[in-house]
């Protein structure tokens, strides 16, 4: 694969890079069946970005009223899991990274003896446990700080197989003012489109909030002139409290609807959660 980095990092795990899409892939069971499943993985992510890159423009067009017509194996998952929210302006590059991910992985999962699996792109996650496994996964409060403040124990039987985190200080932008909003939900882009909204809904208007067209820091990108945020100052207790509502409101319409399991909302120290009998547990160790 002529510019794709495909190789191991020291504890064993794979990484594949090309071009913006950064994976990292671990996988846990007998020395075959983790071979084998690594080979999936670098077959299956093998001319992905080439694809993608073929409908750039049907992928970065708002979804109307009609399915978008897209026809790669990844840019379908990002239009699937984008269709519910098609009532409000949203686009199939919402959910690109986790349908990365989640592509890979289903190369992965079918290989016998696999006990556990997971491709992380960026942050956001695509999981396989076999019957009776378990991962813990780290949560992060606050992108900035980019540490693990507390521990979920996803189980096989639960059914979470999708991890998505999105905020206004991450990767992409964002309309709202959360600092991170993580959501488990059924596949990884799933979890990413639902992450996008909830994050959007997360919103307040105040003068120590800062905002700029999404065009004039990319040109090229699918929110056009729509505001992002690029700053977020001290706001008053009133304002963190009103925002956060308003996303936990939205997550718990979501949740309702089967679209997501659970939701973290986190802006400074207030965190909200949304579907969990209890806050996450804390921890010092990363997972």
């Amino acid at each position: 694969m002529a510019g794709t980095v495909a190789a191991r990092l020291p504890d064993g795990r794979l990484h594949l890079q090309e071009g913006p899409i950064d994976l990292v892939i671990g996988a846990n069971g007998p020395c075959a069946a983790v071979e084998a499943a690594y080979a999936g993985a670098v077959s299956a992510f093998g001319g992905l970005l080439a694809l993608l890159v073929a409908e750039l423009p049907l992928l970065r067009a708002p979804v109307g009223e009609a399915p978008p017509p897209v026809t790669g194996p990844v840019a379908r998952r990002m239009a699937a899991a984008v269709w519910p929210y098609r009532g409000e302006f949203i686009t199939p590059m919402a959910a690109v990274a986790g349908a990365v991910a989640e592509h890979v992985l289903a190369a992965m999962a079918p290989v016998p003896g696999l006990e556990r699996a997971y491709v992380n792109n960026g942050g956001d996650i695509a999981l396989h446990l076999a019957p009776g496994e378990a991962m813990r996964v780290g949560l992060v409060r606050s992108l900035r700080r980019a540490l693990p403040e507390g521990m979920a124990v996803l189980r096989a039987e639960h059914g979470p197989r999708g991890i998505a985190t999105s905020g206004w200080p991450g990767r992409s932008f964002s309309l709202g003012i959360a600092d991170a909003v993580t959501v488990l939900a059924a596949t990884a882009a799933q979890a990413d489109a639902a992450a996008t909204v909830v994050a959007n809904a997360v919103d307040a208007e105040h003068p120590a909030i800062r905002r700029v067209p999404a065009q004039s820091l990319d040109p090229d990108s699918d929110l056009g002139e729509r505001l992002v945020t690029v700053g977020v100052g001290p706001l008053p207790l009133t304002v963190v409290q009103a925002a956060l509502a308003r996303g936990v409101a939205r997550a718990e319409a979501l949740r309702q609807e089967g679209l997501i399991m659970a939701a973290l909302l986190a802006m400074g120290d207030a965190v909200q959660v949304v579907g969990g009998a209890e806050s996450p547990r804390r921890s010092d160790t990363a997972p």
